[in-house]
């Protein structure tokens, strides 16, 4: 029996006596009805102050939604508290309201925070589905100090999950009382889109709270069917509206934006020279054409990206590295783009002038299209083996048009376009895609592209790409089948060796790749330590186009949900990977565990233990990766996040390199609406170069960045930032030497009528 299956043995018997300490048996889920209630929602009877305090009139004669379900960790049981929903509108909002009811409001998890960060709080909220297809709604979540969250949720592209890209303008406000606390919310119909009608509105809805103790006890006005693949699909139903519009429904917002950078003119000798100021005017506008339709326009826009990326190791890397979008022009209707291949990336925009964006839903019909033109050209150079990424020093125009039609109760078809033209320069890519559910439990996801690419010759040239007009087919077909205690899929992936999606991210072509597995869930049952357990095993193979075998794999893996929000998860492997030329076997493991052992203090490590291949030189070694980290809620103001990654390679026994990273963001928040955080990423690397082949390696490597921001936010446009960064470098040589530094300035203002 070889050590891989050794391991793997000795993890599947562990999980089974965990599985068993949590459930003696599969846990039947008690019986439960599901059926949709609908509540009748009446006008306001008199104006709402959004203060936190339900004292109005109205508010007496508003619907009451009680949420008398615990859907997680308990399954459609009685929650630990009791919460009220209150709901009414007028000509302008959609009000809720909530009495959230505790025992002990002293335990109350509440901080003030930036929005969209209070999910380790308490906080209650409303998701609604304004056009009642059950496929994707919208959340709107307060902390007790009314700390806003907004997400969309696609239940049938996006795999039921939440997406905090969608912002939206609205107001809230709560307060910590002696029973608990209570929110208010007001959400401008101008920030919805629904039906176009004169009558009544039916919408989907669900009130919800988080009650973080020792659980987090998720709690629900509607319970919760674990046997369905969806959740918009579930959700309660709500009834009124009459006369409801959206307003004239336009959005102006100027910027204005400053910034210098001062470099040094000879590193690491000379001295820091400073630059020049770069003030610029620019403004978007957003226009509601109808209830459904609106048109953006972006004219020298602020695109810039106001919060530092977490940095990555970059050493003995394969593939580019990827980075989340974070600019709020792209990240608004970013789930519309979304599909199986990432074929719309915004991040390859990378220095836009102008830019339009077209987006909309009219019956069963959705279409989306953006337009950027970019002062600089983003390109990736994909293969089996690795990737590249270069940018030019040449305008380019990218366009993106997007269709999708939903077809039967639930499933729905897409076309994707994407272009882009610069000078001897042009890539495009087209295709299909589609969710089709064969049964409320069964699932098949498809995408078939078909790409066009032709370089700028010196381009080609130099990056080892083809000098003329070639093409390429990419697709991903993948079959999903789930229910409360089991889960199985397949998957077929391929990418022809000339396939290229320059507006998204695709780092790996050349390629056939297959795999299938499936999971065993096993429920703990209420107050049992143990509250989810499960168990899975998964295998993949791929060949690259000339039928030689690049990847073969198999996956163990394993996980658990404990107390004090506790969760594991571990995975071990043997995988035979093709390199420069050269098969490995490689047997490896990797382990995750986070836990929140108070409302002020979560801690977690992760890590990746095995053989491994030395890319740089193209042999096997042996790593060890060590990723701890925490985070401290310093009373109801400061928040501390530090995070480490060690790695260490070993090759024949002799350490080739050690690397550390060490993060830490300390964030001080005045109030809902203002901040100022202090940011410090270090790279520490050390290399043994006597071990490696390129005799031009670097000894050692010291990188060190910062950045301090002061942030004022009214919402999600109008805003003010006043921020500085820096490098600093050090190699043999020389200590530590700032390298450049820059000072920023952004104010913004959302005029909405």
């Amino acid at each position: 029996m070889t050590e891989f299956a050794r391991n793997a043995r000795r993890v599947g018997t562990a999980m089974a006596v965990l599985a068993m300490v949590a459930s003696p048996g599969a846990v039947e889920a008690e019986e439960t009805n599901f059926e949709k209630a609908t509540y009748e929602v009446s006008r306001a009877v008199s104006p709402v102050r959004i203060d936190g305090v339900l004292d109005e009139e109205t508010w007496k004669h508003a619907v009451v939604i009680n949420l008398p379900y615990e859907i997680m960790p308990g399954e459609n049981i009685p929650p630990p508290v009791s919460t009220e929903c209150l709901i009414t509108y007028d000509d302008r909002n959609l009000y809720a309201g909530f009495r959230a009811h505790d025992p002990d409001p002293s335990q109350i998890r509440a901080h003030y925070c930036d929005r969209d960060k209070a999910y380790r709080n308490d906080y209650v909220g409303i998701m609604i589905d304004p056009f009642n297809d059950e496929r994707r709604g919208l959340e709107f979540f307060c902390n007790p100090f009314g700390v806003q969250m907004d997400f969309s949720r696609n239940d049938v592209s996006s795999g039921n999950q939440e997406d905090a890209t969608w912002d939206a303008i609205w107001k809230s406000a709560g307060r910590i009382t002696d029973e608990g606390y209570t929110v208010e919310m007001a959400i401008p119909f101008t920030s919805l889109r629904f039906p176009r009608t004169e009558g009544r509105q039916t919408w989907g809805f669900m009130a919800f709270r988080a009650y973080p103790r020792t659980d987090r006890h998720q709690i629900g006005s509607k319970p919760y069917n674990r046997d369905l693949n969806c959740m918009v699909c579930q959700w309660d139903k709500i009834v009124g509206f009459e006369g409801i519009t959206p307003g004239r429904n336009i959005e102006i917002a100027p910027t204005f934006t400053a910034h210098r950078t001062d470099e040094r003119e000879e590193f690491p000798e000379g001295s820091i020279a400073n630059g020049d100021p770069d003030p610029e005017l620019g403004i978007s506008a957003r226009w509601g054409i109808t209830p459904n339709w609106s048109v953006q326009a972006a004219l020298n826009p602020d695109f810039s990206q106001i919060e530092a990326d977490m940095a990555q190791l970059e050493i003995n890397t394969r593939y580019a590295l990827y980075f989340p979008e974070k600019r709020p022009f792209f990240m608004e209707g970013a789930d519309f783009f979304r599909t199986p291949i990432e074929a719309v990336y915004t991040r390859t925009v990378v220095e836009p002038s102008r830019g339009l964006k077209l987006s909309g839903k009219e019956g069963r019909s959705a279409l989306g299209v953006f337009t950027a033109r970019d002062d600089v050209t983003s390109l990736m150079f994909p293969s089996n083996q690795g990737s590249d990424i270069i940018l030019l020093d040449q305008d380019v125009t990218t366009g993106v048009f997007r269709y999708r039609r939903d077809v039967g109760e639930t499933s729905n078809l897409g076309v994707l376009t994407t272009a882009r033209e610069g000078d001897e320069y042009r890539n495009r890519v087209y295709g299909v895609d589609g969710n089709l559910w064969l049964t409320s439990k069964d699932l098949i996801r498809f995408q078939l592209l078909g790409t066009m690419t032709n370089y700028p010759w010196e381009t080609a040239e130099e990056n080892d790409q083809p000098h003329k007009l070639f093409h390429g087919f990419g697709a991903d077909v993948v079959y999903q089948h789930g229910e409360r205690d089991w889960q199985w899929w397949a998957y077929w992936d391929h990418r022809d060796p000339g396939f290229r999606a320059d507006v998204g991210f695709v780092r790996r072509v050349d390629l056939r790749e297959f795999g299938l597995g499936g999971q065993h869930t096993w429920w703990g049952e209420p107050g049992a330590r143990l509250r989810r357990v499960f168990l899975g095993l998964e295998g993949e193979r791929t060949e690259d186009h000339s039928g030689l075998l690049t990847d073969r794999s198999v996956n163990l893996f394993a996980g658990a949900e404990g107390p004090y929000q506790s969760w594991l998860q571990t995975r071990v492997w043997h995988e035979t990977e093709y390199y420069d030329g050269d098969t490995y076997d490689l047997n490896a493991g990797h382990f995750f565990f986070n836990i929140r052992p108070s409302g002020d203090f979560t801690c977690s490590v992760g890590g990746n233990l095995g053989e491994a291949i030395d890319y740089d030189n193209s042999r096997k070694g042996k790593r060890i990766r060590l990723s701890p980290g925490l985070t401290r809620d310093l009373f109801r103001h400061l928040y501390l996040q530090v995070d480490h990654t060690f790695e260490r390679f070993y090759v024949d026994g002799d350490r080739l390199f050690e690397a550390r990273l060490h993060q830490a963001r300390l964030t001080y928040q005045f109030n809902i609406r203002t901040f100022a955080r202090a940011i410090v990423q270090y790279v520490d690397i050390d290399r043994n170069v006597d071990l490696y082949i390129d005799e031009d390696t670097d000894a050692e490597s010291r990188d060190l960045f910062t950045q301090f921001l002061f942030s004022y936010k009214v919402n999600p446009q109008t805003v003010c930032f006043l921020g500085y960064s820096d490098n600093w470098e050090r190699e043999i040589g020389f200590d530590l030497t700032q390298s450049d530094r820059t000072f920023f300035l952004k104010i913004g203002y959302a005029w909405v009528q």
